[in-house]
């Protein structure tokens, strides 16, 4: 009985050192302004929030971080990759930013270069990134809307990343689909732009 006493916790342990230990999730990082963050909504309402949940129950073993600030641009996203790729070792970046420079008029050269630090420094750490582009009204000129899209784009081709060319495609055209402020779409559109971003997420996700 003594023997058996004894032996019953080395067996135990014999078992829980031969079960693998689950590995830890792998991390899609999400940097974006305002229509990531979810402006106007509730926390569980943003795209990013509905896509952390197909990913939970889609992807196993992968986990979202929204890293999204409501106002920011692509020099404040620049300014901020670094500790949040430190902070969260992402295997997926997602930078969606770029709004805010283009309705303030920034020069597209700076809005570009900031652009193309976080792309570089996502990189450089071995990550994936999907860079999630917008448009511009066409009262700030043709030169600055077209020169503003092609930003997106050729990055996109420079560095050979995933590129979704407009986050608000499936709902632009829908003056229902916005807030009062014409700016932020309401929750009721989210799941439009959720499945928008997947087609060019999901195969990230491997």
């Amino acid at each position: 009985m003594l023997a058996l006493a004894f032996a019953a916790p080395a067996l135990a342990q014999s078992a829980a050192r031969a079960t693998p230990a689950t590995a830890p999730a792998r991390t899609v990082l999400v940097m974006g302004d305002s229509l990531s963050a979810g402006y106007g909504l509730a926390a569980s309402q943003g795209w990013v929030a509905l896509t952390a949940d197909r990913v939970a129950k889609d992807r196993p073993g992968w986990r979202v971080i929204n890293a999204s600030i409501s106002g920011e641009t692509t020099a404040g996203g620049a300014s901020r990759i670094g500790g949040e790729i430190k902070r969260t070792k992402p295997a997926v970046v997602v930078i969606e930013l770029g709004a805010n420079d283009g309705l303030r008029g920034l020069p597209l050269a700076q809005s570009r270069t900031n652009l193309e630090r976080m792309i570089r420094a996502s990189k450089d750490t071995g990550a994936k990134v999907l860079l999630i582009g917008m448009r511009m009204p066409p009262n700030l000129g043709r030169e600055y809307t077209q020169g503003f899209a092609d930003n997106y784009s050729s990055l996109a081709k420079q560095y050979e990343v995933s590129l979704l060319p407009f986050l608000l495609e499936p709902i632009a055209l829908d003056r229902n689909a916005f807030q009062a402020d014409n700016l932020h779409p309401v929750a009721s559109a989210q799941p439009k732009l959720r499945d928008h971003v997947w087609t060019k997420l999901a195969p990230l996700l491997k």
